[in-house]
């Protein structure tokens, strides 16, 4: 499809979902101008303060990035990003959910636990807008809410665990691919930058940690926001490198998590339905397992969308095709997951969530 203009696209390095949809446009080789967001055009158009957002060719307003890369995908299909056989396929929407649901935790100890780390930040968002008292002022206020997301003394070890072996998995995995399915980008990839780059990569404490850790990962980090024109393809054969399935078993440190967060949403549906309001964005009652410890934190019920997501790409195959996926994904911890038979179901609607009738 031929642009008559660009895409205008609402972004912020240090924006944990920037990070994620930034590498589609020049993948696709679009014409994009980004420029920094424009809160109060976006809430005017959506009526909600969020970005990253993307206004289109034809004046159309994008906001979920999950949304926005399924849009960019049917609208521009070369180079692909999903691929459409059934183990790659599944596992692209696995690592998408992990991503944006799991990647949160390191992403948010890292950035709020540690001075430096909030004191980089909180000019990050300042300088902007020229205002350092809002910056600074937005970092006390997340710094505050992270028992609220479940990140506390008692966790802190597991996440710091968690961290550090998906970096040590993902180093070996990217020493010999260039990126998650072999030698091309997919939307598994672009999951993966949300936490990786937009806060990891980009804050004082964990840059360093990549930097000292992590090389392979912070080349695949620089190919993912320029990448290279010569790339082959993902493995034949609906293959997964043999080097992602570590890397797919430590994610899975948060599938326990999934699964809780789902039962609760479903527990919690019937009686919020009733009230006619919309759908919060969190509430209490999180409790599940992480590693080793006892996880407390916050419900979101945008989690069922994001597994949603997954659970259609794999029940959407034949019976074959699942039964491809659950062999490639056998020992790897995600099979409670794919096992999820939610009650209740979210839509967009669309640009907030509400219960499909």
């Amino acid at each position: 499809m031929k642009q008559k203009a660009p895409y205008i696209f609402h972004g912020h390095d240090v924006s944990y979902y920037s990070g994620k949809i930034r590498p589609a446009f020049p993948q696709k080789n679009l014409w994009v101008r980004e420029v920094l967001p424009d809160i109060r055009e976006i809430k005017r158009r959506t009526g909600m303060a969020m970005f990253p957002a993307v206004v289109t060719p034809e004046d159309e307003l994008w906001q979920d990035t999950s949304d926005i890369l399924d849009r960019l995908e049917v609208l521009h299909p070369e180079p692909p990003l999903y691929p459409t056989t059934p183990v790659q396929r599944v596992v692209s929407y696995l690592v998408e959910l992990y991503g944006d649901e799991i990647g949160s935790l390191p992403a948010m100890h890292y950035r709020w636990s540690f001075d430096k780390s909030v004191e980089k930040v909180a000019v990050d968002f300042s300088t902007p807008t020229g205002d350092p008292e809002g910056g600074h002022g937005f970092a006390e206020k997340m710094r505050g809410a992270l028992p609220f997301l479940g990140i506390t003394p008692e966790t802190i070890p597991a996440i710091e665990a968690h961290t550090a072996e998906l970096l040590d998995r993902l180093s070996h995995h990217f020493a010999s691919h260039r990126y998650l399915l072999g030698d091309a980008m997919s939307l598994a990839d672009c999951g993966l930058m949300g936490p990786l780059y937009g806060h990891l990569f980009r804050d004082a404490v964990p840059e360093r940690l990549l930097y000292t850790t992590a090389f392979h990962v912070c080349a695949w980090i620089e190919r993912m926001n320029r990448p290279p024109r010569d790339q082959t393809g993902w493995l034949a054969g609906d293959a997964l490198p043999e080097t992602l399935r570590p890397v797919l078993a430590t994610m899975a440190d948060g599938v326990p998590m999934l699964v809780a967060a789902v039962e609760a949403i479903d527990a919690f549906a019937p009686g919020q339905a009733e009230t006619g309001e919309p759908i919060p964005r969190g509430f209490p009652g999180l409790v599940a397992r992480y590693r080793d410890v006892e996880f407390v934190g916050a419900v979101r019920p945008y989690t069922l969308w994001m597994v949603q997501r997954s659970l259609d790409a794999y029940r959407s195959l034949t019976e074959s095709e699942r039964g491809q996926v659950d062999t490639a994904l056998a020992g790897t911890g995600w099979e409670p997951l794919l096992r999820l038979e939610p009650v209740h179901r979210i839509e967009r609607t669309p640009y907030r969530l509400a219960w499909e009738q």
